[in-house]
């Protein structure tokens, strides 16, 4: 039973006093750095944890849409993720432009680990993070402050001294449950890191800050982002990063303006991936992106074989309502967003026509088509099934799927008494209607075949 006191069980999140924030005013121009963290993060938080011949073939598409950094495991975790990344090095299956990441916590035993993985390795990032909330320092590790700064610099000092001159090295670290820790304490261990290993222009260190729960409303972490930003010390030598959760539904929200806050990188997962309500969803805030013109460096030009790949992995469906990628977020069943729908692509081609009459190139056409943020054709999907017909659809929707999938042309008063003939089989059917269903309605009722209502074909 829900609590008739809330307030009394649960605290809410303390604001960031920040009265002359910055990030309202500006607009993301360009995309960030991309993490994906599906083979870590959404690994870990699968029914069934991928072996390696389906971690392979996620990193290969992760690869193949343009990834440039990937976190590929946790070493320490377990003999598979090992391995895995021993196969990787090995078996050299990184591409020269990607650089791989893994996972430690800031303990001797799993660092040590954690370095002899990735032995051989080109070029690879070391992230290494410590949860550095009060909770946490109270319950968990029962230190103070500086004991939990002390367990962060410890850690990097090792992780140092285990480098070698054969591998690029990049440390990165988070402060886990950044967005309940005191913002000046956060501050604090990230100075105290920079310095330990040391960071340097030639030789940044990606501080990640991570709503590790997402726990207030995104204008929040933001100000806490931006403030970060401008007291951070060696700042030039800083990769400023995020990696946000879903737990309140606001994850792509969170990025979004943590990137106008000043960061520079995202780590999160395809389609929302990873513990508890997931990671950022990294489809969804590229292609927000896309949709305002700026290309994201990812090649979502054949969702479906990312969605079916990322399916078959992880045994994790993708909904059908899923932004971009779901299988009806470019359908239209209701006869308003159906006509407008119609009219906007009718419209679009006409004005291609008069592009290509004037030697203009398609592309120099601007997308303008109500309902549809961007051209699904974009994604490898096809205009076809823009519109489909329910009980829910008006005339121009089902005229539009019988010229689409038949070639017929209706005028508006046949439209009219189609539209009524085929709310008939609708009435009596209760289903969706396909296009060869339409084109049987249409020759019963303007060729004068002798059939029924509700005997048209599936």
């Amino acid at each position: 039973m829900m609590n008739s006191q809330p307030e009394q069980k649960y605290c809410r999140q303390p604001v960031m006093v920040l009265n002359d924030r910055r990030w309202p005013s500006r607009t993301i121009t360009r995309p960030p750095v991309w993490l994906s963290s599906d083979l870590r993060d959404g690994n870990q938080a699968l029914f069934e944890p991928m072996d390696i011949a389906r971690k392979l073939k996620l990193f290969q598409e992760l690869c193949r849409i343009g990834f440039k950094e990937i976190e590929v495991a946790f070493p320490a975790a377990s003999q598979v993720d090992y391995d895995f990344v021993r196969l990787l090095i090995e078996g050299g299956h990184i591409p020269p432009d990607v650089t791989i990441a893994v996972l430690t916590q800031a303990r001797e035993p799993l660092i040590q680990r954690t370095m002899a993985a990735l032995r051989g390795a080109r070029r690879a990032i070391v992230h290494v993070y410590n949860a550095t909330s009060p909770v946490f320092r109270d319950v968990v590790f029962g230190l103070d402050r500086q004991g939990v700064i002390d367990l962060a610099v410890d850690a990097v000092r090792m992780i140092r001294s285990l480098t070698d001159q054969t591998t690029e090295w990049v440390l990165e670290y988070s402060p886990e449950t950044f967005t309940a820790t005191e913002p000046e304490f956060a501050l604090a261990i990230c100075n105290a890191v920079t310095q330990a290993w040391p960071a340097t222009p030639d030789s940044p260190v990606i501080l990640n800050l991570p709503a590790t729960v997402e726990c207030t409303t995104p204008n929040v972490y933001a100000d806490r982002i931006e403030w970060m930003d401008r007291h951070l010390e060696r700042r030039d030598s800083v990769i400023l990063s995020v990696h946000p959760h879903n737990d309140r539904g606001t994850a792509v929200a969170a990025a979004e303006l943590a990137l106008m806050a000043g960061a520079q990188r995202v780590e999160g997962c395809l389609f929302g991936n990873g513990e508890r309500t997931g990671n950022v969803d990294l489809v969804t805030l590229a292609l927000n992106m896309y949709s305002q013109g700026i290309h994201p460096g990812l090649d979502f030009s054949d969702i479906d074989r990312t969605i079916g790949v990322c399916e078959e992995v992880t045994a994790l469906p993708v909904g059908p309502r899923h932004p971009y990628a779901g299988e009806l977020v470019f359908t239209a069943f209701s006869g308003s967003h159906q006509d407008a729908i119609r009219k906007g692509m009718l419209q679009r081609q006409k004005d291609l026509d008069a592009a290509a009459g004037s030697g203009r190139a398609a592309d120099s056409v601007p997308w303008q088509v109500p309902y549809l943020p961007v051209d699904p054709a974009d994604l490898g999907r096809s205009h076809a099934s823009l519109i489909r017909v329910n009980s829910q659809s008006g005339k121009a929707g089902m005229a539009w799927v019988l010229e689409s999938s038949h070639g017929v042309v209706l005028s508006r008063s046949q439209q009219v008494r189609f539209a009524a003939e085929v709310q008939k089989d609708l009435d009596t059917l209760e289903r969706e209607l396909t296009g060869d269903a339409l084109w049987h309605i249409y020759r019963r009722t303007a060729g004068g075949v002798d059939a029924p209502a509700g005997t048209v074909p599936e």
